[in-house]
Parts: structure tokens; sequence; C-alpha cells
């Protein structure tokens, strides 16, 4: 395969974004995707379950132990909310149009009608739902690109979301240097560090089989911060291999996909045409987009956000909806605390708000979310 045009000159060497490639894009808005590459699990099974979970760093017994999970109000196993993303590609960041720009998956507002059960067969609707064109200080020029997803089981709509990436040019990104120069210094952690990110684990603690009532939660409450990190490479390998990622392909069908969309090429350092979504794992690269190492997934640091809201609110309450936004990236070295703050509760409906953020070591935002929980009604004695 040529790769010429990536690397014959100096200066632009990757794709812009053009108004012609816009006017197509546009042109799709509205229409269902109906070629969209197959999701990497279409039913919900123990394997599955636990594969993700164990991604994310998430070991639930309601996910992971059928014993434990039969005997909880459900009487079977269930997949944690942020599974959908196992379950469509074009939910976690698989998107059409403007060939060879850079895409980075940066929020949701997903909304859940009843859990995801073992053995639930999966399947999805998408189109694309708007374009947006911003002007950020990481890429000058960016487009948001929304899609909509629904997810049925048996004809019954389970989960809907709204999901969205920023397209931005590779090179504006790199030649900007903005993130880049600010993170280039390199975490190194002393073992008091690593003893006191250790002990924050140790206390962390999950609500579990024991019910949150809505009549014990109070607005400003605040749930019990959650750590994820040190980032490492290790890590976003593990919730590629839970969620499948959008490219990774060996051999073979890794040819063939690049045979079919030669955009995604991007030759490594031995000169092969790789996939560009090596930016989780491959430092080079991740400095070529604008960003100093290699980072995580946007879709995983919104999983660690509704693993926060599921550990506070136990076996009997429901996630009905969240929205996130991804403000930047995580690179490897970096570690995040998550914390939370119920801002409303509706007694009756049995329904509470929690505001979430995510902050990076330097106490700059990394993510925020909104949750909307449904917890147990204590019934009148």
């Amino acid at each position: 395969m040529s790769h010429d045009t990536d690397v014959a000159v100096e200066g632009q060497r990757f794709s812009l974004i053009t108004e012609h490639a816009l006017d197509a894009l546009r042109a799709m808005i509205g229409v269902k995707i109906t070629d969209s590459v197959e999701p990497w699990c279409y039913e919900v099974t123990r394997d599955n379950i636990r594969h993700y979970a164990h991604g994310i760093g998430d070991d639930n017994p309601l996910w992971c132990e059928p014993d434990y999970a039969e005997k909880s109000p459900h009487q079977t196993l269930l997949a944690p909310p942020s599974f959908l993303f196992a379950l469509s590609r074009v939910y976690s960041g698989y998107v059409g149009g403007l060939p060879g720009v850079h895409a980075m998956w940066s929020g949701a507002a997903t909304k859940w009608h009843r859990p995801l059960r073992r053995g639930d067969e999966v399947q999805t609707e998408a189109y694309l739902k708007d374009l947006v064109e911003h002007q950020t200080e990481f890429a000058g020029r960016a487009i948001q690109q929304t899609y909509h997803v629904d997810f049925h089981v048996a004809g019954e709509l389970v989960a809907e979301a709204d999901s969205w990436c920023f397209r931005t040019e590779r090179d504006t990104a790199r030649e900007r240097g903005k993130y880049q120069a600010a993170r280039e210094v390199e975490p190194r952690y002393s073992y008091d560090d690593l003893a006191a990110v250790a002990e924050r684990y140790r206390n962390e603690k999950r609500r579990g089989a024991t019910p949150l009532y809505v009549d014990e939660v109070s607005v400003g409450d605040t749930l019990p911060v959650m750590t994820k990190g040190p980032m490492t490479v290790t890590g976003f390998i593990a919730f590629a291999q839970g969620w499948g990622g959008l490219y990774i392909r060996a051999n073979r069908l890794a040819h063939n996909q690049l045979q079919r969309h030669p955009n995604l090429g991007i030759p490594d350092r031995f000169g092969i045409p790789d996939v560009p979504e090596r930016v989780h794992w491959d430092d080079e690269l991740a400095r070529r987009v604008g960003t100093p190492r290699a980072y995580d997934y946007g879709p995983e640091r919104v999983s660690w956000l509704t693993h926060h809201i599921t550990d506070w609110m136990g076996d009997d309450g429901f996630l009905v909806e969240h929205s996130s936004q991804v403000r930047r990236h995580n690179p490897t070295g970096d570690v995040i605390q998550i914390s939370g703050t119920v801002t409303a509760v509706d007694p009756d409906a049995g329904l509470v708000t929690v505001e979430q953020a995510a902050r990076q070591q330097d106490g700059e935002l990394s993510a925020k979310g909104t949750a909307l929980v449904r917890l147990p009604v204590r019934r009148s004695q």
C-alpha cells in the first residue's frame, strides 16, 4: 500500500477539513447507517460482561459472580451501564466522513430504560444527528460530529444515546503545541506517591447489597472519591480488550480493513501503515497529533464516571441517565480522582441527581458528568 502522500513533503502531512468533505457529511444527517462495522459484542454473556468490567477496573460481583447476582433483586448477572460501548462502535466513536481527519471521542448523553441482563441479544440503529463547528485551543477549527444510537432487545428499546467526536486537523494541533507543551514533563512517582494511591484504592468501597434509600440522601451530600491510575498503556489495552476498540485487527483482517479504508493507514516507524487508534499505545503517533504521550480512550473515561455512580448507588439503584464531557487527555503517568455531589433529590419519584468532576493530579478538569439515579423508596411502616 502506498503512503507517499503522507510523507512526501515537509509541512502538511495529514488530511485537512475541507468544505467539500463537510458538504458530503452534512448530506448524511438523519440517514440510517446500514454499513457500519460489526460491534465487539452482539450478546450480553457471562464472559463478555466480566471482560468488560475488568477492563474498567470494576470487580462488582453483580457483574462478575453468577452466584451473587442470582441472589440479588435482579436474579441474574447484569452488565455495567457503560457496556453499551461494546455493543455499538458508532456509539464508541466509529465516525464517517472527513477521511484522514483525526477523531477524538468527547462525550455522550445516554438514557437507560432497563438494565442489560445476561442473555440479552442486542440490535442497534444509528444515524448522524448533527454537525457543529467550534474554534478550540487544542486544534483551532474542529467539527463536533454527533451520532444517535438506539439499543433494542427483542424489539424493546433498552437504551438510547447521543455521542460525539471532535474532528481536528492533526498538524494544526501539533503545531499549536498548547497541550503538549503544558504536559511534556513526564511524572515520576516515588514510593510514597504510589503508597498513597494504593491506600486510596484500599479504602474504596461499593454499596453492594445494602440498599441506599432516597430518603437517606440530601442535596449537598458528597460521594466517596474514586481513583483511576496512574495511567499505563497496559490499562488502556485492558479497556480495549473489554470493548473491542475501533480498528484493532491483525494480519489479513488488518490488510482488508486498510484496503477498504486507505485513509486509516498512518505509517509507523517501520513505514508500515497502521491505524490511528494506536495513539493509545504509541507515544510517537500521539505526539504527532498534538499530545505528549499515549493517552486513554474517551469512552474509558466515561465508563469510570458511571463506575463511580454504580459503586455508590448499590445493587438496588438504577442509572437512568448520564451525560458526560471529556475535557482533556489523560496521558500515561496521570492519575485522576472522581468526586460527586448530590444536587437534586425527588423523594416521591426516588430520583437523585449527581454532578461529577474528574480531576488530574495537577487539579485540571479531565472530565465531568451528570447522573440521574433512581433509588428505592422506603416503604412506610
